[in-house]
């Protein structure tokens, strides 16, 4: 496909004088950041998307994120044509322009649930993160963004979303970064599709077993942690999910608070049961009895969740390879679990010579019931813009393995970072 010619768009963005983001202040946003990612520098971006506008952007949708619950409960009512889930799209922006105008725009009858991960590796997260959160403050009840595990402090010094911020927004770098990391502690773990569809990044987690205390000290309510034996780990329910701390700016892999590391972090297996997801470090490891305890339980017909792309998938030889964008991993008798991945043509900078060349995938849902997956496959957008990585990516592991923990803010928040930084 050749490359689009994209009009000039010769005035800087500016916040709307009501507050009110419209249908076609998006269409000028999105027009600003598919022709700047091609023809400025990165670091000309704020000359068409200044600071203050960038800065609104992020506060609105923020707002609106961290008044949604844990899990957010998604009704297809009869007015939908539509639901659309989208998998990791890792700053890969000219995809995800294709994405929407191919699946159809959010709209009153058109809802989408996007899975995580839309920054890093790629060289335009901030652009794809900001035209997702306009969306949502634009259509907050159609447009669903959860979390994904890169969606933290820790991924984001690694892979190259942190420094993509300071090229582009120099000395408002420092802020920008930290709103952006407050969107991402307000981002839902997870969703629950016309009653019978939950998705989230990873998949699923650990019952922490947790009881009041009898000598309850300070706060009221506090917990006690009994199932620090592995060998005890047994599924937990979503009243759990609900009741876990999402507000921390890295996950945390040890502790009292493991549901959110685990929600993000965790991957399908073949085999049995539950069980460290030793290779990443953090997370799970749950087999096809667990997808059909969980499906059965909760009355559900589909896990649709990502996390896992080609360059994860050629490293995990019992499992289907990522070449079509998605897999179906589990095939029980209550339902499936399907891993989605909506970036093709993965990673973007990719050390060897040799590319995966993988497709990325969408998923529509239809009425009456929502539960069947209809999947659409799709090539990268080509050529990309010439742009440089923002990260080392000869020197850094493909797939987020061999994880640094101890780098890791375990558990702190945004609000503890930005108290302790001065611009």
């Amino acid at each position: 496909m050749g490359e689009p010619s994209v009009p000039c768009p010769h005035i800087a963005l500016s916040w709307p004088p009501d507050g009110s983001v419209t249908l076609e202040w998006i269409r000028r946003l999105t027009a600003i950041l598919d022709w700047s990612s091609r023809n400025l520098p990165p670091s000309d971006l704020p000359t068409l998307l200044p600071s203050p506008v960038l800065l609104r952007i992020l506060l609105a949708a923020s707002d609106i994120l961290h008044k949604e619950p844990n899990c957010v409960r998604v009704q297809a009512d009869e007015d939908l044509s539509s639901v659309v889930v989208v998998g990791d799209v890792h700053g890969q922006l000219h995809d995800v322009l294709f994405l929407l105008e191919d699946a159809g725009f959010p709209g009153e009858d058109r809802l989408f649930v996007f899975n995580g991960d839309y920054v890093d590796r790629g060289a335009w997260g901030l652009e794809t993160f900001v035209l997702l959160l306009a969306w949502k403050v634009f259509l907050p009840h159609r447009v669903f963004l959860l979390r994904g595990n890169h969606e933290s402090k820790y991924c984001t010094s690694v892979y190259g979303f942190e420094n993509e911020v300071m090229v582009k927004y120099g000395d408002q770098g420092k802020q920008v970064y930290r709103k952006c990391l407050r969107c991402f502690e307000g981002l839902p773990l997870a969703s629950i599709i016309a009653d019978c569809i939950y998705t989230a990044h990873g998949g699923l987690f650990r019952s922490m077993n947790i009881t009041p205390s009898k000598r309850s000290k300070g706060k009221k309510g506090q917990k006690i942690v009994t199932n620090a034996n592995t060998s005890s780990l047994k599924l937990g329910s979503l009243e759990e999910l609900s009741k876990a701390r999402r507000t921390v700016l890295d996950p945390p892999w040890e502790g009292s608070n493991l549901i959110p590391g685990d929600v993000l972090w965790s991957d399908p297996s073949l085999g049995l049961g539950l069980s460290p997801n030793e290779e990443r470090g953090i997370g799970l490891l749950w087999g096809p009895d667990c997808t059909e305890e969980f499906l059965k339980k909760n009355q559900f017909k589909l896990i649709i969740r990502s996390h896992e792309g080609p360059d994860a998938r050629v490293k995990r030889h019992n499992l289907t390879g990522m070449d079509a964008g998605y897999t179906i991993d589990h095939d029980v008798e209550s339902g499936k679990l399907i891993t989605l991945f909506s970036a093709p043509d993965y990673p973007q900078f990719q050390a060897g010579k040799e590319r995966y060349n993988n497709r990325g995938a969408y998923i529509v849902l239809q009425p009456p019931d929502f539960s069947t997956p209809f999947f659409h496959t799709f090539e990268a957008i080509k050529p990309r813009p010439q742009v440089s990585a923002y990260y080392d990516y000869e020197e850094v592991i493909d797939s987020d393995e061999e994880l640094d923990l101890k780098s890791m803010n375990n558990g702190s928040s945004a609000e503890g970072v930005a108290s302790g930084q001065t611009d």
